[in-house]
């Protein structure tokens, strides 16, 4: 299968997904999207492979977010779709039978963030630094980051992070819980690389029932991850949003007007 915006290469028993978009610190628009949904589908049906790293092209970004160019005229269904349709990929992450480990090797925001956390581990470099920004551009957290935002760091930290916009460290987001290791830029894919070797010494059947016991574990209540997407096509129709992207693309502070 031929792809756009992301490389996908077998390493050994690992297959390598990354998103190719530097020019745009790897932004995450609709079709770099579905590609990363049908990289880990083909490699879940894939008997070579063991399980699967996503990470980013160059040294300055993992995925800084959703591309805000390609949304910032949605209409509220519009919103609502793209909402439902990054949950869709982000959900087949989680629940892949095969690990899924995030290298994120610069920004991991918004949307990227969103993204390492759908993957079942994440190993950092020094130089990440990971964030929900959202609330800069008047709108919310869109891949389900409310909800698995929570379950990595729990509910004082995530609305902190939530409401601030404010990035964190990679050392911290490892003191938090959110980074199982950080490692220097040029030893992260060795190093995600050889948990996934080290795993596959182990029973398929057992590994995949471990990571689909935990999802259960951790699964937030359905309603909520429906609320989410709601809610994040509702902001779509806002002034604060229209305000929000409007002075992002226009290089400037927003300015909101006051709750009622």
């Amino acid at each position: 299968m031929n792809f756009e915006n992301i490389s996908v290469e077998l390493h050994g028993k690992v297959l390598v997904i990354t998103i190719q978009r530097p020019d745009k610190l790897n932004a995450l628009n609709k079709q770099t999207l579905a590609e990363i949904g049908q990289a880990v589908k083909l490699g879940n049906a894939n008997a070579d492979v063991y399980g699967m790293i996503i990470t980013g092209s160059g040294e300055k970004a993992f995925a800084a977010g959703a591309d805000i160019s390609e949304f910032a005229n949605y209409s509220i269904q519009e919103g609502t779709e793209l909402s439902a349709h990054g949950h869709g990929v982000y959900n087949s992450i989680e629940q892949s039978k095969k690990v899924v480990i995030a290298a994120v090797n610069g920004f991991a925001l918004g949307g990227g963030c969103e993204l390492a956390m759908a993957c079942h581990l994440r190993l950092a470099s020094p130089n990440a630094k990971f964030g929900q920004p959202e609330v800069n551009l008047g709108v919310i957290p869109g891949y389900a980051g409310t909800q698995r935002l929570v379950q990595l760091v729990g509910k004082g930290k995530a609305l902190e992070l939530l409401l601030t916009g404010d990035a964190i460290s990679a050392e911290e987001a490892h003191r938090l819980g959110l980074v199982n290791h950080v490692v220097e830029q040029s030893e992260l894919i060795e190093k995600c690389s050889a948990i996934i070797e080290k795993i596959a010494t182990k029973g398929p059947i057992s590994v995949s029932k471990c990571i689909e016991l935990v999802n259960k574990h951790l699964e937030p209540s359905q309603p909520a991850f429906l609320q989410e997407i709601e809610e994040f096509g509702k902001m779509f129709g806002t002034e604060e949003f229209r305000e929000g992207t409007t002075a992002f693309l226009e290089k400037r502070k927003a300015s909101f007007k006051p709750l009622n």
